[in-house]
């Protein structure tokens, strides 16, 4: 991505919260300067799984910019998550949130 400043080199890796993927988060985040970790909000067991996920990222990066993201919203009749959960999650483990639909490109830029 290109802006005035510079340009920022953007690489996405989807571990779909898979557990044999665990063991790559040190290749995955050594050279990173953010980590965004998103759960479906129509999922519980993805939502409780952050936790983890983050305690990872800050053990082999520390506390750099990590977001916590709640996906899916284009579903939220089927939300057993709530927005308050993910925001109050957040603020427990000192980390920026937001919730997002990649589908309906809410929150999406």
């Amino acid at each position: 991505m290109y802006f005035e400043d510079g340009t920022i080199r953007l690489q996405l890796w989807d571990t779909a919260s898979q557990e044999r993927f665990r063991s790559l988060i040190p290749s995955y985040s050594r050279d990173s300067a953010a980590a965004v970790v998103v759960y479906d909000i129509t999922n519980v067991n993805s939502f409780q799984q952050t936790t983890k996920w983050i305690e990872d990222v800050r053990t082999e990066r520390g506390s750099d910019v990590i977001m916590l993201v709640g996906n899916k919203t284009d579903l939220a009749d089927k939300r057993p998550v709530s927005i308050e959960e993910g925001e109050r999650k957040a603020k427990e483990l000192n980390v920026m949130f937001i919730e997002t639909s990649a589908k309906a490109g809410y929150n999406v830029k």
